[in-house]
């Protein structure tokens, strides 16, 4: 298990320059956006515009602070995305704009090379006990709202608001003990 703290997240600036990322993680590691293989990242956004595009890439976007926005792919219906709809998945190199529902948020992204890996994030909400089967090559664990206990190989971790841990499948299963109401993403990237 590798525990990632909020604090230690890398500031970047947006492939298209329109703000700042936080880097939770990507792989290989000190990859760059044209070489990685996958990546989890936290976005800041404070006004309405185009999304970054991302050949090659799938990505999925979760709403982790704010009230929503309004998310338009093409060749897609605009949707709205906001802190309690499933996480919505789109192609990287298709053009998106985002109209903001009522003030900036913070989204979460997972992307994966297409042709090298792929993922599933799913929004969950907690009050106790999950038993995690770790049959992903890499199973993310990212806190939302409240916070939750990882216990993994004996090893335990205590996760606050945007920490995150990262599980590998070597270690089989893992507990995942909400200390309160609590919502999580939990993160499968093969």
């Amino acid at each position: 298990m590798r525990v990632i703290r909020s604090r230690e997240y890398r500031h970047m600036p947006w492939k298209n320059g329109g703000g700042v990322t936080l880097e939770v993680a990507v792989g290989p590691p000190d990859a760059g956006l044209d070489d990685m293989g996958w990546r989890i990242s936290l976005a800041q956004v404070d006004s309405d515009g185009p999304f970054s595009r991302f050949p090659g890439i799938d990505r999925t976007l979760s709403i982790v602070r704010g009230h929503g926005m309004q998310l338009a792919v093409a060749g897609r219906p605009t949707v709205t995305v906001d802190p309690q709809s499933h996480p919505y998945s789109f192609a990287g190199d298709a053009a998106a704009s985002v109209k903001l529902v009522d003030g900036p948020v913070t989204d979460l992204n997972v992307m994966t090379r297409r042709n090298a890996h792929r993922h599933v994030v799913q929004r969950h909400r907690m009050v106790e006990r999950r038993e995690l089967a770790l049959r992903a090559a890499i199973t993310g664990v990212v806190v939302v709202e409240g916070s939750a206990t990882v216990d993994c190989a004996g090893v335990a971790a205590r996760l606050d608001p945007l920490d995150t841990a990262l599980l590998f499948p070597d270690a089989v299963k893992a507990m995942l003990t909400a200390t309160g109401p609590s919502t999580v993403l939990l993160i499968q990237i093969d």
